[in-house]
């Protein structure tokens, strides 16, 4: 399968919340148009029903070239079984929805169907996101389209294993949670040493985005610069001894808590 495969026959869509929507934009910069697109969503953004062409809650086409999945994993049960018709053939069916395994989706579409599972992150939203995929034996041929499609809101990685998805999760899947909760924890510790609450939190937007600009940049690794930011005995340093005698094993229970979840999502 190719894009001018999913031009030629459709992309359906089953779900198009935040992250969905944040795909479709990207895909709808350049790779496909409106008319090419099937979305079944009960809830339509205003956005949505203000794409001019976009088949929106209509009759889905009979062999479309993709399926993407993008409803939450406590609603797959009540919305596989509407699309479990398009298994057996050649539609692929590309998942973004976490801990929902290839097993499950085998179970409704068949061994046989082409199943791609991707976990991609909130950044994708302004173009910075990063996709994991992994697929079944028959969905391997459709692994480069899918990420030539996810590489629209960020970059994609591919995995060894499905068994590495949880992690991912974990990481990458969740990792925007917790990057901005050390935001909204670095502003209420500057205000607490005398800033307001606005310039403490500009402070705080903008030294972690530009850290993380400039750690994805550099051909240093983050450790390195860590340390060349850090002058012996000065404030880095005093605030370092504190940061790093907890967050390694917090970051390690924070990890596991979630790739835990995933797991059990996926059970």
């Amino acid at each position: 399968m190719n894009i001018s495969e999913i031009k030629r026959r459709g992309m359906v869509m089953l779900g198009c919340g935040k992250m969905g929507s944040a795909m479709l934009a990207g895909w709808l910069h350049g790779a496909l148009s409106p008319s090419e697109v099937w979305v079944v969503d009960p809830h339509p953004s205003d956005w949505l029903k203000g794409l001019d062409g976009l088949h929106l809650n209509a009759d889905l086409p009979e062999t479309p070239a993709l399926i993407v999945v993008a409803v939450k994993p406590q609603m797959m049960d009540a919305a596989l079984p509407d699309i479990g018709r398009f298994g057996g053939g050649d539609t692929v069916i590309l998942s973004v929805a976490a801990g929902v395994t290839l097993a499950r989706y085998e179970a409704v579409f068949g061994a046989g169907t082409p199943i791609v599972r991707a976990m991609p992150n909130t950044p994708s939203q302004v173009g910075r996101g990063i996709t994991a995929l992994v697929a079944n034996a028959p969905g391997q041929a459709a692994l480069a389209v899918s990420a030539e499609l996810m590489n629209a809101v960020g970059q994609s990685v591919m995995l060894e294993d499905e068994s590495q998805m949880d992690a991912v999760t974990g990481v990458s899947g969740s990792g925007p949670a917790y990057v901005f909760h050390m935001i909204e924890t670095l502003a209420a510790a500057g205000e607490a040493q005398g800033l307001s609450p606005d310039l403490a939190m500009a402070l705080a937007k903008a030294t972690v985005g530009g850290a993380g600009q400039l750690a994805e940049d550099s051909a240093s690794d983050p450790a390195q610069l860590r340390k060349d930011v850090t002058s012996p005995n000065g404030t880095t340093q005093a605030g370092l001894e504190v940061l790093m005698a907890e967050l390694p094993d917090l970051m390690t229970r924070t990890v596991k808590a979630a790739a835990d979840r995933s797991r059990e999502l996926g059970a």
